[in-house]
């Protein structure tokens, strides 16, 4: 394997229909392949969507006409019409043309930069006609050594899916064929802190410190583009190569006047438990007043004497194995434990067609997963497969009643496409300098997404609570601190995404197809055990600030995790004070959580469990183990698989049916806490 080389497999000749200028690939029961090239030639290799064909072990009847291809498999027949150029699958004795996406639920979008409230977003793989398609004629293969290329032959390359209403199903078959979202570090699930601000070192220091003396766990240290030179880049001819003024955005060389020891710096960030990832705009190349210049230049065999720009490409195997050796390693191995890729301009090369947000997204993720280190970057999502280049960094964001309402929407959505695990601006980026009202609820809302990022731009009020009247700032750490409680159950989410494709948030009809589920658009499953309904409207005008929110009840006995308020199936309208929003826990729920002692640390050896009445089995997962938590009625069986996790969980009876309970097969009358030592 070579150095950024990706495993694939080409599907089995049995599994292949050749019919002239056309090839079907029956990949799945449940997915086809189609390619129409005049040439004859067809691509085996990955591609920038799709990483494995040969998945499935359909069993298949097909039948080719003149005029068109029969295909019929397990449980879908699938018919492509020559004439039309079109693609069917046949539901309900109906032919549903593939192509059109009718009724998509809909996936994701690139970004969300300057967006007011909602933006159309781009079709995912599941409709509700039950048939949804994915073009992938346009996109790049990946060759055996990692080289990205334009493919030269079919004029037509689609897949077909006819996933019904099987969501959990559908999703694994998807991952199979793209490959799997990668598992996440342990430290991007608690609190982040970001700003883009000209921080000094000090400065940012202190600012971490005072989170600490205020007790807000904080884990991801993100520090913006003024890490490096910006107002004190010399201007040149490179300056404005793509019609606007980028001076300063492209950068590599520490700027001394903030950071005047910046390995200093990452050693008091480490000290303090603190992950650290830096800001990139690297569009503009490597010019010559960097400190890596001369580097840069003789390996890309640019004389260093003229002052050359070393273009950007990472289409050039020289230029990408510098860029990386030269720019990023020596950083990381001062501290950087991985990369936010913030903007590239326009969605084309100068040399190709070819998307460079994509080659970063790509490239990055595939380097620093070397060396054991797990695959992770920060950026903006770049079509169909980017779910095996998590983070999502969805952009700058309006500061905006409208714009927080349709982050849940959107964030739930993307796992229609298989992207799972977007990075919001929490409290928005620009065009408002402080609302404490939308500053909580944005907080609530991070709390309960994937990764929780406190940002703002240089102009906005920073979304430090303490900048915030003193009954915002109190609400805001509480739910803080809750989240990186909340890294147990977030850290078996993660898991299971990496091992079986189940996204930590996905709509409410994933799990129940009825009418309701699917009205129910702010809404989520948060994990096996929440729901969550995000507040996203601003207050009454009343003194005690009540907001309204309306949300669905699925089949079952659910319960507030904050009030304890039971709920059945149905529709609720309820107004909550700001310190609440509708956490509901199903029958059964367990929930491990970190034991409150409000500092940064993540080890799993003292745990806090809250157990709902019911009947369940619910595997904790951390990077020591795993632990197998089996309830029934209020009996409760804890078994490790190994003896270096956890060392003592506090379980915490939410609910009981009477005062007795067990555990590990212990009696322990009328007490709702017990504390198990191993």
């Amino acid at each position: 394997m070579g150095r950024f080389s990706v495993e694939t497999d080409k599907i089995l000749d049995e599994n292949v229909i050749l019919d002239g200028q056309y090839r079907f690939s029956v990949i799945t029961d449940r997915i086809i392949r189609i390619e129409k090239s005049k040439s004859g030639a067809f691509v085996d290799l990955p591609t920038q969507v799709v990483m494995h064909r040969n998945i499935g072990s359909p069993l298949f009847k097909f039948e080719i006409k003149e005029d068109k291809v029969i295909i019929v498999t397990r449980c879908t027949e699938f018919i492509y019409d020559k004439k039309k150029d079109k693609e069917y699958v046949v539901v309900n004795g109906e032919g549903v043309d593939a192509s059109r996406n009718l009724r998509n639920l809909k996936g994701t979008v690139r970004t969300l930069d300057f967006r007011l409230g909602s933006v159309r977003l781009n079709n995912g793989i599941f409709s509700k006609s039950g048939v949804a398609e994915i073009d992938d004629s346009k996109s790049y293969i990946i060759d055996e050594e990692g080289n990205v290329k334009e493919r030269e032959f079919p004029e037509k390359d689609v897949y077909v899916f006819n996933f019904g209403e099987d969501y959990l199903g559908g999703i694994k078959e998807f991952y199979n064929l793209t490959g799997y979202t990668p598992l996440l570090p342990k430290y991007v699930l608690g609190n982040w802190w970001s700003r883009y601000y000209a921080y000094k070192q000090d400065e940012y220091i202190a600012l971490m410190d005072k989170f600490k003396e205020k007790e807000v766990p904080i884990t991801v240290a993100t520090i913006d583009m003024d890490w490096h030179l910006v107002k004190d880049a010399p201007k040149d001819k490179y300056t404005k190569s793509y019609g606007i003024t980028l001076n300063g955005w492209t950068g590599y060389t520490w700027n001394t006047k903030l950071f005047p020891d910046y390995k200093q710096f990452f050693k008091d960030l480490q000290e303090r438990k603190l992950a650290i990832t830096l800001n990139l705009h690297p569009c503009d190349g490597v010019r010559y007043f960097e400190a890596q210049y001369e580097d840069m230049a003789k390996e890309c065999g640019v004389d260093p004497t003229t002052k050359q720009r070393v273009v950007f490409n990472l289409e050039d195997p020289t230029f990408r194995n510098a860029y990386f050796d030269i720019l990023h390693h020596p950083y990381e191995k001062d501290g950087v434990n991985f990369w936010w890729i913030d903007w590239q301009q326009g969605k084309r090369t100068k040399l190709s067609k070819l998307d460079p947000l994509w080659l970063l997204n790509h490239y990055h993720t595939l380097d620093i997963d070397r060396d054991g280190n797990k695959g992770l970057i920060l950026s903006r999502y770049c079509g169909p497969g980017s779910h095996r280049y998590p983070l999502g960094f969805s952009g700058d964001s309006i500061v905006a009643w409208p714009s927080l309402k349709f982050q849940p929407y959107m964030t739930a959505t993307a796992s229609n496409i298989g992207y799972s695990w977007w990075s919001h601006d929490i409290g928005g980026h620009q065009f408002n300098r402080g609302n404490p009202d939308i500053y909580v609820r944005w907080v609530q809302f991070g709390v309960f997404s994937p990764i929780n990022r406190l940002h703002s731009s240089n102009v906005s009020l920073s979304k430090e609570p303490w900048n915030y009247p003193d009954w915002a700032e109190e609400i805001a750490i509480d739910y803080l601190r809750l989240r990186h409680k909340l890294v147990p159950y977030l850290y078996t989410a993660n898991m299971l995404t990496a091992k079986e494709g189940i996204p930590l948030m996905m709509p409410m009809y994933w799990k129940e197809q009825s009418p309701s589920a699917y009205s129910a658009k702010y809404q989520y499953y948060f994990g096996s055990e929440m729901i969550v309904a995000p507040v996203v409207s601003r207050p009454t005008k009343t003194e005690n600030r009540m907001s309204p929110v309306t949300f669905y009840i699925p089949e079952g006995t659910w319960t507030d995790f904050f009030t304890g308020k039971k709920y059945t199936n149905g529709w609720y309208t309820e107004s909550k004070p700001m310190n609440l929003l509708p956490v509901l826990v199903k029958e059964g729920g367990i929930i491990p959580m970190l034991v409150e002692e409000k500092k940064n640390d993540l080890s799993f050896e003292n745990l806090e469990v809250r157990v709902y009445a019911g009947k369940n089995e619910y595997t904790m997962y951390d990077e020591q183990g795993n632990i197998t938590f089996t309830l029934k009625d209020n009996e409760l069986d804890i078994v490790k698989s190994s003896d270096s996790i956890t060392k003592s969980i506090l379980v915490t009876f939410m609910d009981l049916d009477s005062g007795v309970v067990k555990v590990n097969g212990k009696t322990l009358a009328n007490g709702k806490k017990v504390k198990v030592r191993f």
